[in-house]
């Protein structure tokens, strides 16, 4: 069988092994895929031996996307944009690809999920890691403007000017923050992690459909509950299907088929993935 494998530290609460499996069950596959804890000063050794050994790719997760992006000899474009690499595929040359799938693994939980992006506006909480890895697949579903605030206005103004190439992206501190018709919010802050709300206005809530909350939870964000008690009809999604869909596109760079999403963010959430 073909050998894959996450590489992190800690690793041991990975859902990926258990994520990849229903990937392979439901195409009619059949993968090996394990979680390997990689020393904090021994990554690099950790991916050399894992190839050397005959594996076919990787995933990358905390804290070594930065390592992995060093690593790599070749590197997708959204990769270098982003500069950190959360997925490794073995080329046929030998060769070590790196890509990032974080963003369009989110995309394509939205378009899942039925949310409208082509024409709308978009406010994006945040200006770290996060938020860089989604700009860019965000644009190539054609909105009509993404918005990103930050407590620090600096920082939001330079993502925004990093990706003014690619659409049209602004950048805002919290309070000038223009008022408008926001389609959809997305937090990819860690608030909900440590149980504060961005210091965002309702009012930005008033013409909203949809909220994302990046932070991955079996139940409703303190930010999703928020939204949803502002607005009892607005759909909320929190960070499974991203995480699912990020691990689906990774699937998919290494073996040119893209399971569904849906089946096993519903899955996740029963806690059937074991």
């Amino acid at each position: 069988m073909d050998k894959y494998a996450v590489f992190g530290n800690p690793i041991k609460h990975s859902k990926s092994p258990a994520i990849h499996k229903q990937f392979a069950t439901s195409l009619g596959e059949k993968i090996d895929y394990r979680a390997i804890l990689a020393p904090i000063d021994g990554f690099k050794i950790a991916v050399a031996d894992f190839f050397a050994a005959g594996g076919n790719g990787a995933n990358v997760t905390m804290p070594f996307k930065e390592q992995a992006y060093e690593l790599v000899d070749e590197r997708t474009e959204l990769a270098t944009i982003v500069g950190a690499v959360n997925t490794i595929k073995l080329l046929d040359d030998g060769r070590l690809l790196g890509d990032n799938t974080d963003g369009v693994g989110f995309v394509n939980d939205l378009l899942a999920n039925k949310v409208s992006i082509k024409g709308k506006r978009i406010l994006l909480i945040g200006a770290g890691g996060a938020a860089r890895g989604v700009v860019l697949p965000l644009l190539a579903q054609q909105p009509s403007e993404i918005i990103i605030v930050n407590r620090t206005a600096a920082k939001a103004k330079a993502l925004a000017q990093l990706f003014a190439q690619y659409g049209a992206v602004t950048g805002y501190g919290f309070d000038d923050l223009p008022e408008g018709d926001y389609s959809l919010i997305v937090n990819s802050t860690s608030s909900s992690m440590l149980g504060e709300l961005p210091a965002l206005d309702k009012k930005h809530l008033n013409n909203c459909k949809c909220v994302y909350d990046m932070f991955y939870s079996l139940q409703n964000t303190l930010f999703m509950q928020w939204a949803q008690d502002y607005k009892a009809d607005i759909s909320v999604l929190d960070g499974s299907g991203m995480l699912v869909g990020q691990a689906a596109q990774a699937y998919f760079v290494w073996r040119d088929k893209m399971p569904a999403i849906l089946p096993i963010v519903r899955s996740l959430k029963a806690g059937e993935l074991i």
